[in-house]
């Protein structure tokens, strides 16, 4: 498909997250949130011996609130992609933005059990749980910002004809007419908004 030329902007590329791949990332992390919450609890519970979350007569996997506890960290993962997506879809450094509020959340989540009457190792292990949940959300959603891209390509008059390509080609040898990397030795570590 060709584009028609535009007397301002002439062949503007933008990048713009891929829903797909972001989606399926996003999905992911929940994932990997839910497991880092379980795996977390039950170091706590078994290996150490702290009865976190339940008492300790209720054994290594605790009771109803060990399931509502990695739920509660599969739903924050999902909550933390939306915002990420809404984040990229608007804001000129999304990358930034998020790492402030990921990083402030998971400072309020690591904070909250030193203000409740549980004694200290409970407390602390509760912390180390929240702090590993937090970071593994914040870093994988980092990385598939940055990776979950595409270039879009289009005029930037009224009535330009856009069209979507992969941010990278496929396959080795695959080319474009113009790669947006071209000016890159390598690729891009947050998704960006630049005119070539």
């Amino acid at each position: 498909m060709t584009t028609p030329a535009s007397p301002v902007g002439g062949d503007d590329v933008r990048i713009r997250p891929d829903a797909g791949q972001f989606w399926a990332g996003a999905a992911a992390t929940a994932v990997v949130a839910g497991l880092v919450a379980l795996v977390g609890i039950l170091i706590c519970r078994w290996t150490l011996g702290i009865p976190i979350l339940a008492p300790s007569s209720e054994g290594a996997w605790g009771n109803a609130h060990t399931s509502e506890y990695v739920l509660a960290a599969v739903c924050v993962a999902l909550v933390a992609a939306t915002l990420l997506w809404l984040l990229m879809l608007g804001t000129p450094q999304p990358g930034l933005f998020f790492g402030w509020i990921i990083g402030l959340a998971t400072l309020a989540v690591v904070v909250y059990p030193f203000s409740t009457s549980a004694p200290i190792e409970q407390k602390a292990a509760t912390a180390v749980v929240n702090l590993a949940i937090g970071v593994a959300i914040g870093t994988l959603l980092a990385a598939l910002s940055a990776r979950a891209v595409r270039a879009v390509r289009g005029g930037g008059g009224a009535g330009a004809v856009r069209r979507d390509v992969p941010a990278r080609p496929h396959s080795p040898g695959q080319t474009y007419d113009r790669d947006p990397y071209d000016q890159y030795d390598h690729p891009p570590t947050q998704p960006i908004d630049y005119r070539p």
